[in-house]
Parts: C-alpha cells; sequence; structure tokens
C-alpha cells in the first residue's frame, strides 16, 4: 500500500505553471499562503494571550475567541486554492492503483468538474451572503460585534481563488486529453 502522492497527482503537482493566469494564480497563491501562515500564527498569539490574561491577571477577553476563528476560517479559505495546485487535499485513493492510466485521467477530470460546480456554487453564494452582509451592515452578536463582511470576504475570495484553480487544472487536463487522443 503507496501512502502520499501518486505518479499521475505528483506528475501534475510538478508540473510547471504553463500560461499567464496559471503564473499569475500561481503567484497570488504564494503570497496567499504566506499571509494564511502568519494568520494561523497569529492566532495561535491571540489564544495564547487570551490564557495568560485570564488566567494570571483574571481579566475577561471576549473578542479572542471571534478573532481567532476569523484567523484561521480565513487562513483555511484563502488557502485552499494553493493546496488544490499541489493537490495536497486529502483524497481517498483505493481505485487508482486499480485503473488503467486512461480511465484515471478521465476520473480525475471527473472529480475536477464536480469538484468545480461545487465551488463555483459556494463561491456565488458566498458573494451573495458578503453583498449582504456589507449592505445590510450586519455585524457579528458577540460584544466584540465585528463587521460580518470581513470573514464573508475571506470566504468569498478564498473560494473564487478555489474555482480558477480548478478551473484552469480541468483546462490543463482536457488540453492532454485530447493531445493523447
Amino acid at each position: 500500500m503507496a501512502h502520499g502522492l501518486d505518479e499521475f497527482e505528483t506528475e501534475q503537482a510538478a508540473a510547471p505553471p504553463g500560461g499567464a493566469a496559471d503564473r499569475i494564480l500561481a503567484l497570488v497563491n504564494n503570497v496567499v499562503v504566506k499571509a494564511s501562515s502568519a494568520a494561523l500564527v497569529a492566532a495561535g498569539f491571540v489564544l495564547t494571550y487570551s490564557v495568560i490574561v485570564r488566567y494570571f491577571l483574571k481579566i475577561s477577553t471576549d473578542w479572542q475567541d471571534e478573532m481567532s476563528v476569523f484567523l484561521i476560517v480565513g487562513a483555511v479559505f484563502m488557502s485552499s486554492a494553493a493546496v488544490q495546485a499541489l493537490r495536497g487535499h486529502v483524497a481517498i485513493e483505493t481505485i487508482v492503483g486499480l485503473l488503467p492510466a486512461r480511465v484515471n485521467r478521465a476520473r480525475q477530470i471527473l472529480v475536477d468538474a464536480a469538484s468545480l460546480a461545487f465551488c463555483a456554487f459556494f463561491a456565488w453564494k458566498s458573494w451573495t451572503l458578503l453583498h449582504e452582509a456589507w449592505v445590510e451592515d450586519y455585524h457579528s452578536g458577540s460584544t466584540w460585534g465585528p463587521p460580518l463582511w470581513i470573514p464573508y470576504s475571506l470566504m468569498t475570495i478564498g473560494m473564487a481563488l478555489l474555482s480558477i484553480q480548478i478551473l484552469l487544472q480541468v483546462m490543463h487536463e482536457l488540453r492532454r486529453w485530447s493531445r493523447a487522443r
């Protein structure tokens, strides 16, 4: 039993970006991953600060939970396109080794197309949620009460980037598929 990326997946992940859109998205992904990493570290600091201040100084910090959730959720959504670019997501690969390479390519295209449909729908719904939060000036129900357009914008941008990444991968695979025929 092999663990990790199979030969087909590794070949795709190692392929350098082709066109201008691929190169631009790779640059955006690189910046976003660094910002997401910083957000995760910041969330760790916020939670550590909260524990220390609550335990030693007996000071209530009612904002830290929401702040850390915003940072973590933002990091997850924003970095999803970079993870997809490397095909680093969790996948169940039980049948990959059993199928011929041609069938695996078709399976990969179908999985990516279904993922694209889901992510594009999610991005669209996130956009409508962001618009509503902006127009209606929605705020969190906590005592801190930050505006909800902040996490919704991170969700929207992240899902849009993920949709673009999957679309580019589908187009790349379809081009490879047509050349192989």
